[in-house]
């Protein structure tokens, strides 16, 4: 999952993954502390691909912030 294509997504279809990806977080932590998690990288990707979710909503928000300051 790449940045640039994230931004084409709208805020609702962000939210939806976001939380779908914590789900996905907890399961695999769950998996690794019980000694059953085949691939320790996806944990990680995981971990990535929410932080590029929430830097994205976190541009958009600045970006709303910083056009209602200007028109005011």
């Amino acid at each position: 999952m790449k940045a640039e294509d994230i931004r084409d997504w709208d805020n609702v279809e962000i939210t939806a993954r976001l939380e779908e990806l914590r789900e996905e977080q907890f399961r695999l932590r769950f998996q690794g502390a019980m000694m059953e998690l085949e691939n320790p990288g996806t944990l990680r990707q995981v971990r990535r691909d929410i932080a590029r979710l929430k830097t994205v909503l976190r541009e958009r928000d600045l970006t709303e912030t910083a056009e209602l300051q200007t028109n005011e």
